[in-house]
């Protein structure tokens, strides 16, 4: 790897990480020696690039600084095209207007020798041999929902078509081939509880700001959803699959 390039995937490194990397994980990501990282974080500080920490410790790339926009490799366009592949035959219809719209823009700004990777991909999703159910929910208003932390009214109809009604803190929507699934805190159950899009009867968006955040709530499921996972495979039983 040339050394430009090398710098570059230091600062792509130190963007995407949440916590200080250490020396010797940013040399075994980039396979080069410990001793090239130091004196490539030395070049990027005296560019007044602002990366903070110290050997031993780690270093973390402060907020606020970025690069211009689309200096992609044909790898990550291929990731980016692979992504909204998928997303263009299983997402919402607005996420898949959204997908189909993105792939049109980056083969319209990435330089003419990559544009290829983009029109004509080595890479693709599986076909959508199956519909997906049909929703009655409003997704993009669903989103919206999640992003400013307020309330959802389901009414719900399980596997057996027994109607309930819930009152949700929406925080996070999963995609699957042919279905969707809402994740949110359920008042009436005081737990966590998963909904398929597709037996929501009726929804109805109150103005009710739940406590906290949507990014807390998820955090809280996660760990729960984890610790479950460990359970499960203690006991020798296939990971928990909500």
């Amino acid at each position: 790897m040339r050394r430009a390039d090398r710098l570059f995937q230091i600062v792509q490194l130190l963007r995407r990480s949440s916590r200080p990397l250490t020396a010797e994980a940013i040399a075994a990501e980039l396979e080069t020696s410990k001793r090239s990282v130091y004196r490539d974080i030395a070049a990027l500080m005296g560019q007044r690039v602002p990366i903070r920490g110290e050997a031993g410790i780690g270093y973390v790339l402060d907020g606020g600084f970025d690069m211009p926009p689309l200096m992609l490799t044909s790898d990550e366009i291929e990731a980016a095209v692979l992504g909204a592949q998928w997303v263009a035959g299983r997402g919402d219809p607005a996420l898949a207007r959204a997908a189909r719209d993105l792939i049109a823009k980056i083969a319209a700004t990435v330089p003419e020798r990559l544009r290829p990777v983009v029109l004509e991909p080595s890479v693709a999703s599986a076909p959508v041999w199956k519909p997906a159910e049909i929703d009655r929910l409003d997704m993009a208003q669903v989103r919206a929902w999640i992003h400013s932390g307020r309330k959802i009214r389901l009414d719900y109809a399980d596997e057996q078509g027994r109607p309930s009604r819930r009152t949700i803190w929406p925080f996070l929507i999963g995609y699957r081939e042919t279905t969707r699934l809402l994740v949110g805190w359920c008042e009436s159950r005081d737990d966590f509880r998963t909904f398929r899009t597709d037996r929501v009867v009726e929804a109805t968006f109150l103005d009710d700001r739940y406590p906290g955040r949507p990014a807390q709530l998820r955090a809280r499921w996660q760990a729960k959803m984890d610790e479950e996972h460990r359970r499960y495979l203690a006991a020798g039983s296939p990971p928990f699959d909500p």
